[in-house]
């Protein structure tokens, strides 16, 4: 299966940085073919323009300026995201790849004023998430970034197929042990993926 993972964290020698290093090895390991998507490293700018915007429903021509992404993501078959919670939120890379990238005629189409998706050729989803809060807090303020993964993307790619949802809270207080218990667990599910 063809797995697009995704990241956005900026720091190299970073705890996020590891995640999605031991993320790519064990999809590999399990005979998937990764396209891996450095967000950061790939300088991807995740600002939409006054430009992007106008042509935002022009399809598709409102490709021009990420129809690499475009491309890859319609090659995918699965989508994994690794990436840290920042005020209950995705980093803005990430959230403007989606602004950007996901775009009408490549992620979903109106059709009779309707949302319909495009993206029913990916079959998997995943998603490996660092939050600097506890699971409570975490819960209190919503988790928005748990229901974009387990409803609006799940529902734009298949509402039917599980998520596999993977979360370290309370980053500000973790230790090495929570933190090699966590890799562990993000090398098993990817194995298994």
């Amino acid at each position: 299966m063809r797995v697009l993972v995704l990241h956005s964290h900026p720091v190299e020698e970073s705890y996020g940085k590891a995640l999605y290093k031991q993320t790519l090895e064990s999809l590999r390991e399990a005979g998937h073919a990764v396209d891996a998507c450095d967000l950061y490293a790939e300088n991807f700018d995740p600002v939409l323009s006054r430009h992007d915007r106008l042509a935002y429903h022009d399809y598709p021509g409102n490709t021009a300026l990420v129809k690499p992404y475009v491309e890859r993501l319609k090659q995918a078959e699965a989508l994994v995201l690794v990436t840290p919670i920042w005020n209950f939120g995705f980093p803005a890379i990430l959230k403007g790849y989606f602004d950007r990238v996901w775009l009408p005629g490549v992620s979903f189409e109106l059709v009779d004023g309707k949302v319909e998706s495009r993206l029913r050729h990916i079959r998997k989803l995943a998603a490996v998430l660092t939050y600097g809060a506890t699971p409570f807090r975490a819960f209190v303020a919503g988790n928005p970034p748990k229901k974009i993964v387990k409803r609006v993307l799940r529902a734009q790619i298949n509402p039917l197929r599980p998520v596999t949802l993977l979360a370290h809270y309370d980053m500000n207080n973790c230790t090495p042990e929570s933190r090699a218990r966590f890799l562990a667990k993000v090398k098993t599910a990817m194995e298994r993926f």
